[in-house]
């Protein structure tokens, strides 16, 4: 059986750089693929704020290389690290240009809260580097798998600028969409520093009213895209509200299109093996977990009361992730018995309305803006309920933590969340969370007091809980899926 070479590239990985899902599935779905056999290797860029000494990453020697962007030449290097594999490595390599890279954020400003300027130009010069440094390494994958618009020009790439270099021939492309929403459209004045031709401005390629669309290039271009999650793979087709403009090019596409249900890493999210919570716990000892409901409750200044609810939200502050239901039905919520815990960051409308829920509802909110990887283990090991009242939601991971920490979710019947929770059957008991399907915000008013009426029986909550944690979300099952995807793309056994 033929070993598979994968180059995977992602604009975050973690735990070298996150904002989001992405990094949590770059960082480890590669791994697991690695145990299946594949020499499957990383690339990302370098940016000013990942740690060197505490990662261990060093130059790789003789890496210079330079790219070509207009009429400017533009130098790069490559460094090294890699991710321990139970004494295997996966190597990492780091695009690195201090000019594109060396920056507080990923692809926003931390200071303006705005997007950098010249994004086109770092992810273009990205893109361009993997190829380039492909043969400084000398190593020659079968497989590119390239993830959101940041990488989506290197399949068109292959298809086209570098199509007579022998080098590149046969390298194939898989491009997995994470989040439609994020396409990365420029203007199209940026063809001509991208280095592509102009034939490939149309609507049959990249051309989207006008503009230059990555994501786009991504989907056209590639041999396969995959998305997620099934349910994702489906919607995104089905309109424009899930496929925003590029539903008719994922239809053409759809012989081509599957979805993969991201996984979790239980090394990382287990109450059994957490090092980040107070008291470790599995559905054999479930009554510790309220230890953790204490320590939570405490730490954002609440009171304690072991029969009282703690629904908790981890997520991005945006329209997407249902704030806006939350807004609205946040009076109604109020009137429930019971106490909210956020931890998150985004649009300032909202971090205002949870500043001012925190205010009024002192005794039942508990409101922390930003990120902590040490509160985001607390609030899974700690609440009773956690809410993803999505408008859309590629896959999400929360939901699938949650599961596995007998944190029962209660989510909008969508995209992943739809594939990952099953609700609840008071006749059967049988199920894991609670699903609500109109996006409204009465809808998740009515979802939120079901659960709560079913929290109140404690031998039907303790079996819902263990319902969750005997789930198995793990990367290995999706791994497998991906390794069979390659094996097709590349038509070997």
């Amino acid at each position: 059986m033929k070993k598979l070479n994968i180059l995977y590239a992602s604009s975050e990985v973690e735990p070298f750089a996150k904002t989001g899902g992405l990094a949590d599935v770059a960082g480890s779905l590669p791994r697991e693929i690695k145990k299946l056999g594949a020499d499957i290797r990383i690339i990302l860029p370098h940016y000013g704020f990942i740690d060197e000494q505490t990662h261990k990453i060093t130059e790789v020697p003789s890496s210079e290389f330079e790219v070509t962007l207009g009429e400017q030449i533009v130098k790069g290097s490559l460094k090294q690290a890699s991710l321990d594999l139970n004494g295997k490595q996966v190597p990492v390599y780091f695009i690195h240009n201090d000019n594109f890279y060396n920056r507080g954020g990923i692809y926003v400003n931390p200071i303006t809260n705005s997007d950098y300027p010249d994004n086109a130009e770092r992810f273009i010069f990205f893109s361009r580097a993997i190829l380039q440094v492909l043969k400084k390494l000398g190593w020659k994958p079968d497989i590119i798998h390239c993830n959101d618009w940041q990488t989506g020009l290197i399949p068109l790439y292959l298809k086209h600028t570098y199509k007579d270099d022998e080098f590149y021939k046969d390298i194939e492309t898989i491009f997995t969409i994470h989040n439609l929403a994020y396409q990365g459209l420029f203007d199209k004045d940026l063809m001509s520093i991208a280095g592509i031709s102009w034939d490939v401005f149309t609507i049959d390629g990249i051309e989207f009213y006008d503009r230059m669309n990555f994501m786009k290039a991504g989907i056209v271009y590639s041999d396969y895209v995959t998305t997620v999650s099934p349910k994702y793979a489906e919607e995104i087709c089905s309109s424009v509200e899930y496929g925003y403009g590029l539903e008719g090019v994922l239809v053409y596409r759809k012989s081509k299109l599957i979805g993969i249900l991201n996984g979790a890493d239980y090394g990382i999210w287990s109450p059994l093996k957490d090092e980040l919570i107070p008291q470790k716990y599995s559905a054999r000892n479930i009554a510790k977990k309220v230890i953790n409901k204490k320590a939570l409750v405490e730490k954002f200044n609440l009171p304690f009361n072991e029969n009282i609810p703690v629904i908790g939200m981890i997520s991005r502050l945006a329209d997407q992730k249902g704030f806006d239901l939350i807004e609205a039905a946040a009076d109604e919520l109020m009137k429930f018995d019971m106490q909210m815990i956020f931890l998150g960051a985004g649009d300032y409308k909202y971090q205002n309305l949870l500043e001012r829920m925190r205010k009024n509802y002192p005794p039942k909110v508990g409101v922390h803006i930003g990120f902590s990887n040490e509160l985001a283990h607390l609030i899974e090991a700690g609440s009773d309920i956690f809410l993803m009242p999505s408008k859309y939601e590629p896959c999400g991971l929360n939901q699938i933590y949650s599961l596995k920490y007998g944190t029962v979710p209660i989510v909008r019947a969508i995209g992943g969340l739809e594939d990952s929770v099953e609700h609840y059957n008071t006749e059967t008991k049988s199920g894991t969370g609670f699903k609500f399907f109109d996006y409204d915000h009465s809808s998740l008013t009515d979802a939120v007091r079901f659960a709560l009426e079913v929290y109140r029986d404690k031998p039907a909550w303790i079996q819902l809980m263990k319902n969750g944690m005997k789930q198995d979300f793990s990367w290995k099952a999706s791994a497998k899926k991906y390794i069979a995807l390659y094996r097709k793309v590349l038509r070997v056994n």
